[in-house]
């Protein structure tokens, strides 16, 4: 576990280089990055990009072209987020974001076997879906989850000191779930996509860049889920329904035997480098991987080494195992 910092990879490319796919999720469209989106099986394995707060698909857009290669990539925008449409009669809270996201994985990959690549809420949402699929097999492996590959990954929390490590990030999430500054804090000053998000990129984001993550929050009316995003945290037994879930994939997860590739950063942000380390010694069956000198928003200062790391993965462990 004796790792010397990294910095960030350089000449990380703001180009999205996919097609965008729309499918009808619950009356409200939902858009996608599929990358065998005309393959005439569509059965096999897929590894499913699930994205958090405040960003899009656009996040993995230098990651999956390394996964491509060997599984089908596809990864969804949230409900409310990137190019997905954005109901005003959605409250956002993350029961709502697993109704939409459950049924747009049992809508566009019914049958296939999974690998997840998950992270910040993205975690939260896959690690429920992947405990559920355990819980009707009643056998405690689910028998669609091929592997999960995690990094920046949302626990029950027991309270704002095992939240965050780093008093002056603490601060500013104590703030947004103030009811008296958090609304002005995200909705009228939209600090979650100015501020909180370049700020935990090590090597900060370039205008275009930038222009992509704010584009589905320019209007005070579209920015509810950043709002809502960071008031359903697990922390300290609040909100009381996602704390529940969160303890209980969270146990699952210790305990399971399916495979794992773990990415942590120096200084990371929600996984710091003292939990990191205790992962990597307690979690069953996984593979570690430090990538350097890091915040929260990894993939957007390691995506090349995150996604030769889960192609080398899927290689060598998934589909030789599956083989």
């Amino acid at each position: 576990m004796a790792h010397q910092p990294d910095s960030p990879e350089v000449d990380i490319s703001a180009e999205f280089p996919f097609d965008l796919h729309n499918v009808d999720i619950l009356g409200s469209q939902m858009a996608y990055i599929d990358t065998q989106p005309d393959s005439t099986t569509h059965n096999g394995p897929v590894a499913l990009f699930i994205h958090g707060n405040p960003t899009s698909s656009y996040l993995w857009r230098n990651v999956i072209p390394h996964v491509s290669p060997v599984m089908r990539c596809v990864a969804p925008d949230l409900i409310g987020m990137g190019s997905s449409s954005n109901p005003r009669n959605l409250q956002y809270r993350f029961t709502d974001h697993y109704t939409f996201l459950s049924t747009f994985i049992e809508t566009v990959i019914p049958s296939s076997p999974v690998l997840l690549v998950i992270y910040d809420w993205g975690s939260a949402l896959g690690l429920h879906w992947a405990h559920q699929q355990a819980e009707l097999s009643n056998t405690g492996s689910p028998p669609r989850v091929l592997g999960i590959a995690l990094m920046e990954f949302i626990r029950p929390f027991r309270d704002y000191d095992d939240f965050l490590d780093r008093e002056e990030v603490r601060a500013v999430f104590q703030a947004f779930r103030n009811p008296e500054t958090g609304r002005k804090l995200i909705i009228e000053q939209n600090t979650f996509v100015e501020k909180t998000l370049p700020r935990g990129v090590v090597r900060g984001l370039t205008e275009a860049e930038m222009d992509v993550y704010r584009r589905p929050f320019l209007r005070p009316e579209d920015r509810l889920p950043t709002y809502v995003w960071p008031n359903q945290i697990p922390i300290d037994h609040r909100p009381s329904d996602v704390f529940d879930i969160a303890t209980r994939y969270h146990d699952w997860l210790m305990r399971t035997g399916v495979p794992k590739l773990f990415f942590w950063a120096t200084p990371g942000t929600l996984v710091s480098v003292k939990k990191a380390q205790w992962y990597a010694r307690n979690l069953k069956n996984a593979k570690t991987v430090h990538l350097g000198k890091g915040s929260h928003f990894i993939t957007e200062d390691h995506p090349k080494n995150i996604g030769m790391n889960i192609r080398d993965w899927v290689v060598d462990t998934l589909l030789a195992k599956a083989c």
